[in-house]
């Protein structure tokens, strides 16, 4: 889930007269890059285990090809649904809801959002828990967060799973997607800090949980102006808080064909 975080919040993850790590293009100059970012990191609040996380490091040639590779969703929505494979989703969607009712029911009475929407994403995204990803979190943060062609953007989630290290909601060992999603619905990590909940009530905020991972994209959901009890079809205000998730339309399309069809 590639999303951006509120302005305020991005704001206060780093101050802005620490500015100086310089960007690059190649993995040549990592290593000055990843020297100067911890200075920016520790003015910005990150404690020693987040810096020493950080330390830890390497230029993931992976997340690059994978980031240069991007060409958008362009599939028609029969041929992405096939493609990512709904009719499983749905299968198993149905038959995890019907294994725990009260864990999802609670979810919805507290948040607002369906059980089908909450298991579709989780389908969607990770094949339920399924395939987390390859890449190393931070590597790929880091890697991202250096390359020219959207620093600002991932320095400030960088900064935030530092924090994260920090507060020992993030493994520094943690596997996820290519530029450095997390857990169960691939969260960024500056997400994780604005909308995150403890749903196994542990003190912790991990992705890797499926009741925090599942409370997390509910209260996400329903921060963006999720309306309970409403129509999520296209065209609705539910239908568009999907965009926030994805702004990829055949990607909303799929989520809630695939939802309704869970919910039955």
């Amino acid at each position: 889930m590639l999303r951006t975080l509120p302005a305020l919040i991005l704001g206060c993850l780093l101050p802005v007269a620490a500015q100086a790590a310089p960007c690059g293009n190649t993995s040549q100059g990592f290593n000055t890059w990843k020297a100067a970012f911890a200075q920016e990191a520790a003015a910005a609040g990150v404690q020693q285990r987040g810096l020493q996380a950080l330390s830890g490091v390497q230029y993931s040639k992976g997340t690059i090809a994978a980031d240069r590779n991007q060409k958008g969703v362009k599939y028609s929505l029969k041929d992405f649904m096939r493609i990512r494979g709904v009719d499983a989703i749905v299968a198993g969607g149905r038959k995890r809801k019907a294994g725990n009712p009260r864990f999802y029911g609670s979810l919805e009475q507290a948040y607002g959002v369906p059980s089908g929407i909450l298991l579709a994403i989780h389908g969607m995204e990770s094949g339920f828990g399924s395939g987390f990803g390859k890449y190393n979190v931070l590597s790929s943060n880091a890697t991202v967060a250096y390359d020219c062609r959207r620093s600002a953007f991932f320095t400030n989630h960088l900064v935030a799973a530092l924090k994260l290290v920090d507060r020992g909601w993030l493994d520094p060992n943690s596997r996820g997607a290519a530029h450095g999603e997390i857990g169960h619905t691939q969260f960024l990590a500056g997400n994780v800090l604005a909308y995150g909940r403890d749903g196994n009530g542990d003190g912790r905020v991990d992705l890797y949980n499926l009741g925090d991972a599942m409370a997390s994209t509910a209260n996400f959901l329903r921060q963006k102006g999720w309306q309970p009890g409403q129509s999520y079809d296209q065209g609705t205000r539910n239908f568009r808080v999907l965009n926030e998730w994805n702004a990829a339309t055949v990607y909303q399309k799929a989520i809630a064909i695939a939802a309704k069809r869970i919910d039955g």
